[in-house]
């Protein structure tokens, strides 16, 4: 809270006392934790307003937006032709159901098969929707085609996963804080460490159906595997009859400098494939899972569905975010742009600073043993006008929409070196 001291008179003749002035700041930030569950814990600012790679708190402060809204706003904020789209559309059209057709959904989801290079998508609202429906995918081609006993499918994940908080995700997490007190779960998930093929290799029985991973452990710290893990994890799936499924919702769509961070490796292309956050162009939450037509076209009417999934609305954003990263050369220049990042941030000497490791426009800062949280070093880019947020109280991520400038890079290079030296 803001405090100002000052010389005031109260009723009783001259006295001193203490002025407290609060804020609008301290005034929203105090209702939101009143009223609001405590589901997270913000760091202490209040945006209002936001342009491109810039955000401006309630009291006109200006920041740089290095989080990107967890890749969510890779276009940046307000980019105009969203906005066009967004509005043009809600004057129109916004919800059908599924119940009919509308005239948005099929040339949305054309255009996203034909980027992701897969033949039918299932479009859904948010990235845990995604990847709920890609595990009702994989065990009913199970049950279909691999022809395993019913009621006894397998799925493989990595340790140090994020694939949402539904109560059937949380349930494979190995995070301590994600599972308490939110059981029972239940079966058909195998743990192994991600990184590993040879862990892949021997988890895999004859009930296995899928393996489930990111091709960055993002929410874990920017976690990258090693070279050639993904082409060697596809031709494990594809020795074991099983599908890969790879959950891009964070790193797809240009984060990584490549379309799809799996295009990184040669020969990785997945069987399904999740998408969504920057799919919504930072305006609405879209998300849909990929598949070849012998896979995605075993799910029959009545088998899977969502009110607001392929809505009209959603649909003309989705189409116009996909056009917009296709059109200004995002990836391309999430390539370039992440590698000017990563040798800049390189050269800072800090006695913090453990690894400092990114693919794209996605950066990982770990810190030492013994230094500062990466929530204090937040808060220090916070007071030096930068938006980022921890993970795993050691590292700090750096994820700006792929609009920013050089410039900007060197900017908010020189505050996390300060904030790292301080």
């Amino acid at each position: 809270m803001n405090i100002r001291l000052g010389v005031g008179q109260c009723n009783c003749g001259n006295s001193r006392v203490t002025e407290i002035v609060v804020t609008e700041t301290d005034q929203l930030i105090s209702q939101a934790e009143r009223i609001s569950a405590k589901n997270y814990a913000p760091l202490p600012v209040v945006i209002s307003k936001a342009r491109g790679v810039w955000a401006w708190d309630t009291e006109g402060r200006r920041y740089l937006d290095c989080l990107s809204a967890y890749s969510s706003m890779s276009l940046g904020h307000c980019h105009p032709r969203i906005v066009d789209a967004l509005t043009e559309q809600a004057q129109r059209l916004t919800l059908t159901s599924r119940a009919f057709h509308n005239d948005r959904m099929g040339p949305f989801l054309e255009l996203l098969c034909e980027l992701c290079q897969l033949d039918m998508a299932l479009p859904m609202n948010t990235g845990a929707e995604a990847v709920e429906t890609a595990i009702k995918l994989v065990r009913k081609w199970g049950y279909r085609v691999k022809g395993v006993p019913h009621d006894r499918a397998e799925i493989i994940v990595c340790r140090n996963n994020f694939h949402g908080r539904t109560t059937t995700i949380v349930g494979f997490s190995s995070e301590a804080a994600y599972r308490e007190d939110f059981g029972p779960y239940g079966p058909g998930f195998e743990l192994i460490d991600f990184g590993d093929p040879d862990q892949l290799d021997a988890a895999i029985t004859p009930n296995t159906v899928a393996f489930l991973v990111e091709p960055i452990q993002a929410e874990a710290g920017i976690r990258i595997p090693p070279p050639g893990y993904l082409s060697a994890i596809r031709r494990i799936c594809s020795k074991h009859g099983i599908l890969l499924v790879l959950d891009e919702i964070q790193t797809g769509l240009g984060r990584t400098g490549k379309f799809l961070a799996h295009e990184h490796d040669a020969g990785a292309a997945p069987d399904v494939l999740i998408v969504g956050k920057a799919l919504g162009g930072g305006v609405y939450p879209v998300s849909a899972v990929l598949a070849p037509s012998p896979i995605l076209g075993l799910i029959q009417p009545g088998e899977h569905g969502s009110t607001f999934g392929g809505n009209p609305l959603a649909a003309a954003v989705g189409k116009t975010a996909l056009e917009i990263i296709r059109d200004e050369h995002l990836s391309e220049r999430a390539a370039e742009l992440g590698d000017y990042l990563l040798d800049r941030l390189r050269q800072i000497r800090s006695p913090l600073v453990a690894e400092i490791r990114g693919r794209g426009l996605l950066v990982g800062i770990e810190l030492q043993p013994g230094a500062p949280s990466a929530r204090e070093i937040c808060s220090r880019l916070l007071e030096r006008g930068v938006l980022t947020k921890d993970t795993h109280e050691r590292v700090v991520r750096l994820a700006p929409p792929l609009i920013i400038e050089k410039d900007e890079l060197d900017w908010v290079s020189d505050q996390l070196e300060e904030a790292l030296t301080v």
